[in-house]
């Protein structure tokens, strides 16, 4: 199944750049039925109705490029601020997708105030991982993630709307991880940086 996702995306990215670049009409329904093969194969693979996959998988223009998706790391007495989400009662990182207008940074800290309730100052990047070489679920996009570190300036645990709990937790601890979000072996990769400062940054 994963290799077969793995394909269809391809195959849009593809037919996005094709129907980008190309002038030739022909060469345009060339790309377009690649882009209907992509959405069927999407389908068939993830049990979703087309008109979802249109809206969600084939609907951009323009280059095809990945998204980019931060997360904040936030220590506090030895332990990982993690936020516990609505959608499917599991624990993640705060954090969310890229915003237009926004850095990194401000991402880092507009994410963790809405969902924690916290004021952080982002210090330091930890990490630009490829979420394709981590055991995530499959996903329909090619996703980028961005950890990086932030220290806790002021403000008092809150939930927010995509989140009802908010928590502290050391490394032999850890609560049901959201893995679609965050896996074992990244928060495991995140307190290296917390035992090890001078740790490089991790890249994929």
């Amino acid at each position: 199944m994963e290799k077969m996702l793995d394909w269809a995306k391809r195959l849009q990215a593809i037919a996005q750049n094709g129907l980008a670049y190309s002038k030739d009409v022909y060469d345009k329904e060339r790309f377009e039925a690649i882009r209907k093969i992509s959405m069927e194969m999407m389908s068939e693979q993830s049990g979703v109705d087309m008109e979802q996959i249109k809206d969600l998988f084939a609907n951009e223009t323009g280059y095809a490029t990945p998204k980019v998706d931060i997360r904040a790391i936030v220590f506090q007495d030895q332990k990982l601020l993690m936020v516990r989400e609505k959608h499917d009662g599991k624990w993640s990182l705060p954090g969310g997708w890229a915003d237009i207008g926004l850095s990194p940074k401000e991402v880092a800290v507009k994410e963790v105030k809405e969902e924690t309730g916290f004021d952080v100052k982002a210090v330091k990047l930890l990490g630009v991982l490829d979420k394709k070489c981590h055991p995530h679920p499959p996903s329909a996009s090619h996703i980028y993630k961005l950890f990086i570190q932030c220290e806790i300036i002021g403000g008092q645990p809150t939930v927010g709307v995509e989140t009802d709990a908010v928590a502290f937790f050391p490394e032999h601890l850890l609560p049901p991880l959201s893995t679609p979000r965050n896996t074992k072996s990244q928060i495991e990769m995140v307190f290296t940086y917390l035992k090890n400062p001078n740790e490089p940054i991790y890249l994929d």
